[in-house]
Formats: structure tokens, C-alpha cells, sequence
């Protein structure tokens, strides 16, 4: 039997208990289902790792539309041994597929949390609802940790105010509740006159949506520019000005064009 399998490859679909006809969101379900039931934190039968592992394996190709193509067309033996592309060049195959046989860091990836207890889990897969506090204290929701940003803004954006629109690309869970699409937001942020470096701008939970998981706060943190003539301290502006040795022994004056567009006189005498 084992010499057969290995002459026929493995069937991805059959390990999730599937047809050939699967859909994305059949093929997410199954293994949902399925991971649950077999991890080996709930399950104490002896094969339990290895039905875990192998299921793993299966949505880790199944999941990703490159590697299901292949497999579809090619079997395993195409999938993992490569196959040849339509255009020649220096390696004229594919590179093939080798499984990272780590199903906990699938597993994760999968429910987006760090708790793998099925216990929170009805046998369907679908999330039970839990008394406060959980069962024991166990399987509470956590945040990701903070999306930290650098605003890179000039020196006349803090002293006269702006508002800056940031494009964010981020995962949203689809009303399936299993699936998740990526989709663009757009964060505004006005900012204020005054603003320093340093000053942090929070976008609560506009993070990655998941499974269990509370979306990370997205943080900008405002970085000044450097600018051609001043140089800032907290409040005050400084100004470099090149005066010749013959100008400044009998006095002049140097011109300022200040960041609102006034034109200061500035005796040399004053600030020799």
C-alpha cells in the first residue's frame, strides 16, 4: 500500500476529505474543520502529529493558486519535482515544492492567534461563544502588537498646518467570517501647527483583520525634514548666514525670508 501511494502521489483533496471540484472557500472550511479536530493538543491518538502535519500540507498547496495550478495539472510528481516552463532560459524548470513541515506555524497563520485550543472551537469549526473571561481565563482575544510609521514632514508643513492623506493597504475579513480580502484605506491626518518631531498620530485597530485576532493600532510618528535655510530648536528657528570678513568688520545688514514669507533686516551688529 505504501509503495501505491507513492507511485500515485498524495491527493491533497482526499486528505481534506474533498472533491476535485473544491472551491477557495470549500478548501478553507475543510481544513478548519479538520486542523481542529486532529491537532494533537485535543487529539491523543498516535497518528494525530502525523494526520495534523499531513493536512497542513495539503492547504498549504491547496491555498495558494500557483501551487493547486501545478498540482491540478501535474500531481504531486509535477509540483514537487518541477515542471518545464514555456520559455527557455538558464534553469527552463520550475523550482519544486518542498513542504516546511511545520503545521503549528500553518495552523497559526490560519486562525491568527496563538491559542491552538480546540476547545474554543464548536466540531463544525465555527467559533463558539464564551462567557466572560473564557474558559478559565483561556482564549482571550490579543492585539498585534502597534504598526509603528515614520510622517516625514517639512518644516513649513508643521509651521503652517496640512492635512496629509495616507493610502494603507490592509486585510479585511470577508462576511464569511473565514475568508479575507486585501483592500485600500485611506488614513487623513490633520496636522497641527507646532507639531514636533516625535509627536505620535494613532489610528485605533486600522491593523490586519483575522480570525481571533484584534486588529494592530496603526502609529505615525512625525519626522522633520531637513530644510535648505533653518534649523529648528523646540521653538526657535535657526539661521546660518555667510557674511564676508570686510562686510562684517564695518556693519551690514543680512535679509531673512522668514517660513511666512516676511523679509527680515538683520544688523550684523546685533549678532556679532
Amino acid at each position: 500500500a505504501t509503495g501505491e501511494r507513492a507511485a500515485m502521489g498524495q491527493d491533497y483533496y482526499a486528505v481534506l476529505e474533498l472533491g476535485r471540484g473544491a472551491t477557495d472557500a470549500d478548501i478553507k472550511k475543510a481544513y478548519r474543520k479538520l486542523a481542529l479536530k486532529n491537532h494533537p493538543l485535543k487529539c491523543k491518538e498516535p497518528w494525530a502529529p502525523e494526520k495534523f502535519r499531513q493536512l497542513a500540507e495539503a492547504y498549504d498547496v491547496l491555498s495558494d493558486p500557483m501551487k493547486k495550478g501545478i498540482y491540478d495539472k501535474f500531481g504531486e510528481e509535477g509540483l514537487k519535482g518541477g515542471i518545464p516552463l514555456e520559455f527557455g532560459g538558464e534553469n527552463p524548470w520550475t523550482v519544486g515544492y518542498v513542504f516546511h513541515n511545520n503545521p503549528d506555524k500553518v495552523f497559526k497563520e490560519f486562525f491568527g492567534g496563538d491559542n491552538p485550543f480546540a476547545e474554543f472551537f464548536a466540531e463544525d469549526g465555527s467559533e463558539l461563544i464564551l462567557p466572560f473571561g473564557g474558559l478559565r481565563g483561556r482564549g482571550a482575544m490579543k492585539q498585534d502588537p502597534p504598526i509603528v510609521r515614520d510622517l516625514c514632514l517639512s518644516l513649513e508643513d508643521l509651521f503652517y498646518g496640512c492635512t496629509k492623506k495616507i493610502k494603507i493597504s490592509r486585510r479585511v475579513m470577508n462576511e464569511d467570517g473565514q475568508t479575507s480580502t486585501i483592500r485600500d484605506k485611506i488614513l487623513t491626518i490633520d496636522v497641527q501647527p507646532g507639531w514636533k518631531q516625535g509627536t505620535r498620530i494613532t489610528f485605533e485597530k486600522e491593523g490586519d483583520q483575522g480570525p481571533n485576532v484584534i486588529p494592530a493600532d496603526i502609529t505615525f510618528v512625525v519626522q522633520e525634514k531637513l530644510h535648505p535655510r533653518f534649523k529648528r530648536a523646540n521653538d526657535n528657528l535657526t539661521y546660518v548666514a555667510t557674511v564676508p570678513l570686510g562686510k562684517a568688520l564695518i556693519g551690514c545688514t543680512v535679509d531673512v525670508r522668514t517660513l511666512d514669507g516676511r523679509l527680515l533686516n538683520i544688523p550684523i551688529n546685533d549678532i556679532v
